[in-house]
């Protein structure tokens, strides 16, 4: 996810400031490689469970969502071990551009294209194209920029700062936004809608709590918000697959 102009330390790639409050007290509650390895498993949990209720290939993709979320998480708990010292720079730095070629390259790309696919009729399916296009664009700009420009990848509080200038601005992150969620709003699905409305309400409190974070912090929640999409389909299992026209 875009940076939302998140303020870099000065430092070039790693530093450490993690979960320290003032005057050397602990914050309690603190994000780690532990977090990311034990979220990672549960999310996969749900994402197994997704695709067993997959009755059409057009809901392939979407379904798999949770999966995705489930493995993006799974790379950030090596991102943590690496800002600990446990691993090398080299792999945390590494594990860092898997995560951001997944969060900010692939996701305005495949989030669109996922409800496209599921949609269950034309005129719903062309809705989404003019997100699809937006999103596609998108992807194409910032894995050019992700390639181009040199990750800044550090701890501040308690949470990973990624920082990649060339997608550190508005225009990126609102075209990002409009991608991503503008589809699911437009959806005829009305979960969708719910999945929608989840992660635009996550987004908007990330970006007033931590938004020098967001990338990090976004995309957990959004992972967590994934839960929404087993619902629908455990629910929905009746009354697909849609008779597609």
């Amino acid at each position: 996810m875009p940076t939302f102009f998140a303020e870099p330390q000065k430092c070039f790639a790693f530093c450490a400031n993690r979960c320290n409050a003032p005057n050397g007290a602990s914050i309690p509650l603190c994000f780690s490689a532990t977090a990311n390895f034990v979220g990672s498993g549960v999310l996969g949990a749900v994402g197994v469970v997704t695709l067993t209720k997959v009755k059409h290939r057009r809901e392939l993709l979407f379904a798999a969502l949770p999966t995705l979320f489930a493995i993006h998480q799974f790379i950030e708990g090596f991102v943590w071990l690496g800002l600990d010292g446990m691993l090398s720079p080299t792999v945390a730095h590494n594990m860092g551009a898997a995560f951001m070629l997944y969060a900010q390259g692939l996701l305005p790309f495949l989030l669109p294209l996922s409800v496209l696919l599921f949609e269950p009729d034309k005129k719903s399916r062309q809705r989404m194209l003019p997100f699809l296009v937006i999103g596609t664009a998108t992807t194409l700009y910032i894995l050019w920029a992700l390639t181009a420009y040199p990750l800044q990848l550090f701890i501040r509080g308690n949470s990973i700062v990624y920082i990649n200038q060339a997608t550190n601005n508005t225009a990126v992150a609102l075209l990002y936004v409009i991608a991503t969620c503008g589809s699911l709003f437009l959806s005829k699905i009305k979960p969708m809608i719910i999945f929608g409305v989840a992660n635009l309400a996550i987004l908007l409190i990330v970006m007033e709590v931590k938004r020098y974070a967001f990338t990090s912090l976004w995309c957990a929640y959004a992972a967590v918000a994934s839960v929404i999409i087993l619902a629908y389909f455990w629910k929905s299992h009746g009354s697909r697959p849609f008779l597609y026209a």
